[in-house]
């Protein structure tokens, strides 16, 4: 019963992160429209950005008061917990099992016609080039709030009732759903099956926390720094055509 109540605290504070931005990002906006050679885009962006952070980390922090007042939340799924050393790795590992499993949900995307390169993410990207404090939402905080919700409310609720499959594959539709870029379906919700995977074989949500870090800083970096790397392979391959 207290591990329901938790639950259901953890996901009300989820949302009311989610939906908050609809009313303070606008304030945050106009208090910055309003300096002396702002301009509008660049206002909007910093407002995202000032207030993924704000909200982002104060739903965190909330989020870890909540859990501290039910020490049994964390030890729901039955089982032995790996050792700390061996779920740092698996967290390590799952990072890289995630980008096989994007690549191959990439090339199935492609064989359908679909077009790489996902809204969601670029979005992210400019709000994180204009406010850089945003990187810390994307890469910190974004995974443990995301991993508490989908992975130990979701799919561990689900999991006591049926099968690591079943639960597995509804949390990582819902983890997919919830980032509101269909187009790229795929994408999400194999890396949420791979999160949830990390987690029932750690029985530790700290792994799957951990590739969800590694995998959002990676994005986050790659993007940030796409052009260089382009310039960079165009280098290599001119050094190999000269050779």
């Amino acid at each position: 019963m207290k591990n329901n109540k938790t639950a259901f605290y953890l996901i009300t504070a989820y949302v009311i992160m989610q939906l908050s931005g609809a009313l303070f990002a606008p304030l945050i906006f106009r208090f910055l429209n309003s300096q002396e050679g702002m301009g509008e885009a660049q206002a909007k962006l910093l407002a995202s950005g000032w207030w993924i952070f704000i909200s982002m980390s104060v739903a965190t922090l909330i989020s870890v008061a909540i859990i501290r007042k039910d020490k049994s939340f964390l030890n729901n799924l039955k089982g032995k917990k790996s050792s700390i050393p061996a779920s740092i790795g698996w967290g390590i590992l799952g990072f890289f099992m995630v980008l096989i499993g994007q690549s191959i949900a990439a090339l199935i995307e492609s064989a359908l016609g679909i077009d790489p390169g996902s809204d969601n993410t670029a979005t992210f990207v400019r709000i994180a080039a204009a406010a850089p404090v945003a990187i810390l939402s994307i890469a910190i905080f974004a995974p443990i709030l995301e991993e508490l919700i989908f992975r130990r409310v979701i799919f561990g609720s689900l999991v006591q009732k049926s099968n690591f499959f079943i639960a597995g594959a509804v949390s990582a539709i819902v983890f997919a759903i919830i980032h509101f870029d269909f187009t790229h379906i795929l994408l999400y919700a194999v890396s949420g099956f791979i999160f949830a995977f990390l987690y029932y074989k750690t029985k530790r949500i700290w792994t799957s926390i951990i590739s969800h870090m590694l995998l959002n800083g990676f994005v986050v970096l790659v993007q940030l720094n796409k052009e260089n790397i382009e310039r960079y392979q165009k280098y290599l391959e001119t050094l190999s055509n000269s050779q």
